[in-house]
């Protein structure tokens, strides 16, 4: 009867650990979602409140920071087109990154934003980045794989994405 006993008690002590790691499982993306939609956002922010970025030409412009990379990007003509009206680039990425953390941050529409974040990132690395030597120190390929997980996954867990899914079952009487 003791074997039992400890038996029962060791399972139970099993399952408790199975029940730790199938959390942390589950809210294993959070803090990967948090991260890349506070880091986005604040870089949204910080390039629309930059009077001197959102300039065609002078010192901190999107301007000159493209001219500066355009002979050792990947895809220079990418940096071709974003001179054609460097001003406009900037508000296009500024934007596009405060659209992109938002809805990571908040999980509404999570995969669409994360792989808006992940095209971000790889048009950066393709670009601005692209010279870093060695690799690793450009962090916007980092930022590239950092987005694939939330491209595949979406935010299963604290998100508008599974309360609207929630909602819709309830809606359908339960079914799905």
């Amino acid at each position: 009867m003791t074997h039992g006993m400890h038996t029962d008690t060791h399972t139970s002590h099993l399952n408790g650990g199975r029940d730790w790691r199938d959390n942390a499982t589950r809210y294993a993306l959070l803090p990967l979602r948090i991260f890349l939609g506070v880091t986005f956002i604040y870089a949204g922010l910080d390039k629309l409140t930059d009077s001197a970025f959102m300039k065609d030409a002078g010192a901190g412009s999107v301007g000159d920071m493209m001219r500066t990379v355009r002979d050792s990007a990947a895809i220079p003509s990418l940096v071709d087109l974003a001179l054609e009206n460097p001003p406009g680039f900037g508000y296009a990425i500024a934007l596009g990154e405060l659209a992109v953390g938002i809805g990571t941050l908040l999980g509404l529409l999570t995969r669409l934003a994360a792989l808006g974040g992940a095209l971000i990132s790889l048009s950066l690395w393709l670009t601005v980045s692209w010279a870093s030597d060695p690799y690793y120190y450009g962090n916007d390929l980092a930022y590239l794989m950092a987005w694939t997980p939330l491209v595949l996954a979406g935010a299963p867990l604290l998100s508008m994405d599974a309360a609207l899914r929630a909602r819709r079952r309830r809606g359908a009487g339960g079914y799905r």
